[in-house]
């Protein structure tokens, strides 16, 4: 009897589901799902019968829109489809931010600034490849597109009024170092032309920090000035003969035109100086540095001041050909011919003190600083209270010179290696060796004047500190890449002259000095970000001709005044 009731009971379960729709949905659901086990896989079961393990769908629940997708579900069920509406919804806009992304994405990879680490030298690419070190990447038609036209040309008119039309004659004294003197010296050629007057050969001057007792013959051309511009601007040699108070010239106030304003205009010296010379006949301006502007006087005068510097100063032949000899040496320091990189350093212990800058040092060596700050310009310093907040500032705007360390972190991180040839145009650096030591480690091959030259070859030029700076200054004008660490009259003068003479595939270097010191001051900057920042910084100071602004620098960027399109 309880057999025929569990019969009974098992016929009745069959009937249940044999039903057309439940047959066909079980079938239709065994066919299309691949996670349902065959009836027949397996292995193991009672009475030979196959075992099945539980569905994936059971061990891991999912939720319904992927059901739907996977057939684990019907997707026109009222759950399903709501649920697949939203999972298509969100791929959606995954896909389309994959897709807007992507470019940015590509070019932040393939970026020149992104470098990876071999050893424990960073290679960035587009970067260390020998035509983006030692090459300008920016030039091409905007750099080729001017050329100079300040030069003499024969066939111009000259409007120089005779001997005797003359307003009188002017005498100043070229302060400072020999680029300031150069500065000085065109700039006095501006102002007799500007006055109609005649110019007497300026003087050298020695001051404080360059003590040197060099004369205008010593260093520079003399026949060669003159007659260079003896269409423009009568110069003489010497005081004339009939003037006979020679010694109150720069110490008589009744011979001196002083309190000139910096940066003044043509018209200033018309109205004021003027009629002090012709009333006086020979005048002398004291002080004379930085006393005429540039974007305040005509542009035929800023032409002329052009004309002087990059055409009618030459230095000595001897000069000339030192630094021709130097430069060759330079370029065979491997035995064969390379580029080189001239490094113009500005960390003479003069310019440190006249900066009030702060810098790296014992505390012992910082007071020995502030003494001869003290005794250099008592009125500056004062109690020495106010120096420190004073050069964090001065820093944080760029105003400081960058240490011999700070400019060697800057070139390996452009990707300069340790192997580059360095030539160091600079004074006796404050600190000496010890100060150049971490520059040293990461570039050994660092040289000067006196490396590359004999002693008897030097010994020549060490009678005059200008003879000397102005190899310095040659070189650096020949090098492949210059970099500077300070602005100075310096690194103005060889950016103008390489704009001017068309050397734009020259690739100049200058640290953007406020930025980089935030750099420095922070002590957990990564090494590879640094690198990047660097990069990012530096990729716009391309050295090539730009149109001026106002109270632009004539010296430094002479593009709209003294060239032309070609």
């Amino acid at each position: 009897m309880a057999e025929l009731r569990h019969a009974t009971v098992a016929a009745a379960a069959t009937r249940a589901s044999s039903s057309p729709a439940k047959r066909d949905a079980e079938a239709a659901t065994s066919a299309s799902s691949p996670f349902l086990p065959s009836p027949r896989g397996g292995d193991g079961g009672k009475d030979g019968a196959p075992r099945s393990s539980p569905p994936l769908h059971q061990r891991c629940p999912l939720p319904s829109p992927v059901r739907a997708l996977l057939a684990l579900e019907d997707p026109r069920s009222p759950s399903a489809s709501t649920s697949y509406r939203i999972l298509l919804a969100v791929l959606a806009c995954l896909a389309l931010a994959a897709l807007v992304s992507a470019p940015s994405l590509w070019l932040h990879l393939n970026a020149p600034y992104m470098c990876r680490k071999d050893g424990i030298r960073l290679q960035c690419p587009g970067v260390n490849g020998r035509g983006s070190l030692w090459e300008n990447p920016h030039t091409g038609t905007a750099a080729t597109s001017w050329k100079p036209c300040a030069e003499r040309r024969y066939d111009e008119i000259s409007d120089l009024v005779s001997e005797n039309e003359t307003s009188g004659y002017i005498f100043i004294h070229a302060e400072g170092g020999l680029n300031q003197q150069r500065i000085a010296i065109c700039n006095a050629i501006a102002i007799a032309k500007i006055m109609n007057a005649t110019l007497i050969l300026p003087v050298l001057k020695q001051d404080q920090i360059w003590k040197d007792q060099t004369k205008f013959e010593d260093i520079f051309d003399v026949d060669h000035f003159i007659n260079y511009l003896k269409y423009d601007v009568r110069i003489v040699r010497d005081i004339p003969d009939w003037f006979t108070e020679k010694d109150e010239l720069f110490t008589s106030i009744k011979r001196t035109v002083k309190n000139i304003p910096n940066y003044a205009s043509a018209q200033f010296y018309v109205d004021n100086v003027l009629p002090r010379i012709k009333e006086k006949k020979i005048m002398s301006i004291k002080p004379f540095v930085d006393r005429l502007g540039y974007d305040n006087v005509p542009m035929k005068i800023n032409r002329l001041r052009c004309r002087v510097n990059y055409h009618a100063l030459k230095f000595l032949p001897g000069i000339e050909e030192m630094a021709d000899k130097l430069a060759t040496r330079m370029r065979n320091q491997t035995g064969n011919v390379n580029p080189y990189m001239a490094l113009h350093l500005r960390f003479e212990k003069g310019m440190v003190g006249l900066l009030f800058c702060d810098f790296v040092g014992s505390r012992e060596e910082k007071a020995m600083m502030a003494e001869y700050r003290q005794k250099q310009w008592p009125r500056r310093f004062k109690n020495g209270s106010h120096l420190w907040p004073l050069a964090l500032e001065k820093r944080k705007e760029g105003h400081c010179p960058l240490e011999p360390g700070e400019i060697g972190f800057i070139l390996r991180a452009m990707g300069y290696t340790k192997e580059t040839q360095i030539y160091v145009a600079s004074g006796q650096v404050y600190g000496g060796n010890n100060r150049m030591a971490p520059l040293r480690n990461m570039f050994p091959n660092l040289v000067t004047k006196e490396d590359l030259a004999s002693k008897e070859e030097i010994e020549h030029f060490k009678k005059h500190v200008t003879s000397l700076a102005a190899l310095d200054f040659l070189v650096c004008l020949k090098s492949d890449v210059f970099v500077m660490t300070h602005g100075g009259n310096f690194a103005k003068l060889i950016i103008g002259f390489r704009r001017y003479m068309g050397r734009h595939r020259l690739k100049p270097i200058k640290p953007d000095k406020g930025l980089m010191s935030k750099f420095f001051g922070d002590p957990y900057l990564p090494w590879a970000t640094f690198v990047e920042d660097v990069m990012i910084t530096h990729q716009t100071r391309t050295g090539l001709p730009e149109a001026t602004f106002p109270h632009y620098d004539l010296w430094e960027n002479p593009l709209t005044d003294c060239m032309c399109r070609a």
